[in-house]
């Protein structure tokens, strides 16, 4: 009843199934290993103690920056060079910028500090400069943003003094010395408070002043924007866990193709159910004489049975056309 499987047409069938369904749940188990991974790493970032109580280490000796070393008190000594601001980041629901500062280290290269966070628009808002000098900072440690990082704008097309993203690739080509694959972010403002900082809009190395806002309040510097504000103070800029670790919406992307693949695998195997079972039906009708087998039907007879209906038919005309 099933001598049929034998055929070449359901070797074809057959062999595609026996890959395909090993295919699906490899692919499948494959997906269940990266949400595992997930949730194994999004423990192990719970066990571990909170930024501000681990003790901070030099920038060199973390670096490069992975799952263990994202996030830890990293310390660096040099002088502010280049600022840049970076447009269209959130903080707490409000839309504002990052101010990013570049510290010549000793050996050299730059480290792109984040100092602090503002409301308001990038260019539009008053600074505080940063501090004068020798200092050394202390901040989160940050793998370098790509375009798939939240919040980056990799449109480009941004003004003079701003960048989409906190890169060395993008960085790197905007001033003159090497800088870290790396980023921190300030546990603390770097501003110190009493001496009533002002500055004048500076954004990056362009030199130009905008229309002058304060945080909080807003305060405008007179018409057109000219003039000086009191520049608010600098909101430090939480860090956050590296890419590819935490329960985030990509570990249940990965769950939901666990199920897909699963999905596939028992829709490949219920399909070839269904056609065996319909062609063993078929060959039961034949095998009962329900309907003919048209494969093993014979020719010669299917010509005699033609050539005698046409004999039939011929003495009808012949009549007709004595008549």
């Amino acid at each position: 009843m099933y001598r049929f499987l034998l055929t070449p047409r359901w070797w074809g069938i057959n062999l595609f199934v026996v890959l395909a369904i090993p295919f699906c749940v490899f692919m499948g188990t494959w997906q269940l290993g990266r949400f595992e991974d997930r949730v194994q790493t999004h423990e192990a970032a719970e066990k571990q103690p909170a930024p501000g109580t681990r003790a901070a280490k030099p920038i060199d000796e973390l670096l490069p920056v992975d799952t263990v070393t994202s996030g830890r008190p990293a310390t660096a000594t040099g002088r502010y060079a280049d600022q840049f601001l970076v447009p269209g980041r959130k903080l707490d629901d409000r839309t504002g910028f990052y101010v990013v500062g570049m510290l010549r280290t000793d050996s050299g290269k730059a480290l792109p500090v984040v100092r602090g966070w503002l409301p308001g628009k990038a260019g539009h808002t008053s600074v505080p400069p940063a501090p004068a000098g020798d200092v050394t900072v202390t901040g989160d440690l940050q793998a370098s943003e790509s375009a798939g990082t939240a919040g980056v704008d990799a449109t480009g097309g941004l003004p003079h003094g701003q960048v989409g993203m906190i890169s060395a690739a993008s960085l790197v080509n905007l001033v003159p010395y090497d800088v870290y694959d790396a980023w921190v972010t300030l546990q603390q403002s770097d501003v110190r408070t009493g001496g009533g900082a002002s500055a004048t809009g500076t954004s990056g190395t362009s030199g130009t002043s905008g229309t002058e806002e304060t945080a909080g309040d807003e305060e405008t510097a007179g018409k057109g924007g000219k003039g000086t504000a009191t520049a608010a103070a600098l909101r430090p800029v939480p860090a956050t866990a590296a890419q590819g670790t935490g329960l985030d919406l990509k570990a249940f992307q990965n769950l939901g193709y666990l199920c897909e693949w699963f999905v596939f695998a028992a829709f490949v195997l219920f399909m070839w159910f269904r056609l065996v079972r319909r062609e063993a039906e078929a060959a039961r009708d034949v095998r009962l004489g329900l309907v003919a087998d048209p494969d093993t039907a014979d020719p010669d007879t299917a010509a005699s049975d033609t050539a005698a209906s046409d004999q039939e038919a011929t003495p009808d005309r012949e009549v007709g056309t004595v008549s």
